[in-house]
């Protein structure tokens, strides 16, 4: 059975930098891509980052500005996502994803099969 566990959310103060880490059980993804997607308070999920498989190739939304940064070690099956420069309108509920096929638009939630549960990551002044 595939799991894919989050960790690393909780409650910053702007301007901070939190560090989320997602792990996959159950198959490896390491040809893959896998993303982060986010869901704020009373908003639909949107996409923030996304690294292709072997390649390693990224895609951030717009919203990142530099800030994020996504990165992957496949010998752990992990993917992480450095987050910089946080901003009140980061906080949300941050969702990891995992693909299972191969080439797929990153940006869609479409294009993932797994998901992990979320983890919370608030902003506070």
């Amino acid at each position: 059975q595939v799991q894919l566990v989050e960790s690393g959310g909780g409650l910053v103060q702007a301007g901070g930098s939190l560090r989320l880490s997602c792990a996959a059980s159950g198959r490896t993804f390491s040809n893959y891509p896998m993303g982060w997607f986010r869901q704020p308070p009373g908003k639909e999920r949107e996409f923030v980052a996304a690294i292709s498989g072997s390649a390693g190739v990224t895609i951030y939304a717009e919203f990142t500005k530099g800030r994020f940064t996504i990165s992957r070690d496949n010998a752990k099956n992990t993917v992480y996502l450095q987050m910089n420069s946080l901003k009140l309108e980061d906080t949300a509920v941050y969702y990891c994803a995992a693909g299972s096929r191969y080439p797929v638009p990153l940006r869609k939630e479409s294009s993932y099969d797994y998901w992990g549960q979320g983890t919370q990551v608030t902003v506070s002044s």
